[in-house]
């Protein structure tokens, strides 16, 4: 279960990871692209392949991919449909007819909602990926920075 001293444990291991900080923060990236991306259900599967494959932090990978969570998920996808939708300047898509729940119905009352779907959210990717590399590292390097100095000793009192 997801809770906030839990995340800010896995922040904070992150944070002193004993890599560079752009090996942190690009693994963080890729995170951050996968948790943006179309194929839902298969985002765990991909960010662990390519933690492997790349030879990312598994941590640092799974810290992005955490943005989308329980919480965010509805508001992440309406979002990537009204951007695909937008950008491609679709009209509201047709009303979901709940009465025919068959294969074939499904299949040609949700295609409509695919191509926005996709442009959305490979847009999003690629715009938190961005986002997220800059601001990553950014927050690495002045963490660690900060947590490198020395603890200075208090003046004597004046006389």
């Amino acid at each position: 279960m997801f809770t906030f001293a839990r995340f800010q444990s896995t922040l904070r291991q992150v944070l002193h990871l004993r890599e560079s900080p752009r090996r942190t923060a690009l693994a963080f990236t890729v995170g951050v692209f996968l948790t943006f991306s179309p194929p839902y259900g298969l985002h765990m599967l991909i960010a662990a392949f390519c933690a492997w494959w790349f030879g990312l932090n598994y941590l640092a990978v799974f810290l992005g991919l955490s943005i989308n969570n329980p919480w965010t998920l509805v508001p992440v996808l309406g979002f990537t449909f009204w951007i695909g939708s937008r950008l491609l300047g679709m009209p509201d898509p047709p009303p979901f007819d709940w009465n025919d729940l068959g294969f074939m119905a499904l299949y040609h009352q949700v295609m409509p909602y695919a191509l926005p779907f996709v442009l959305g959210s490979t847009i999003l990717s690629l715009l938190g990926a961005l986002l997220a590399y800059p601001a990553a590292y950014f927050f690495i390097t002045k963490h660690r920075h900060t947590a490198a100095l020395p603890e200075l000793e208090p003046l004597p009192p004046h006389e």
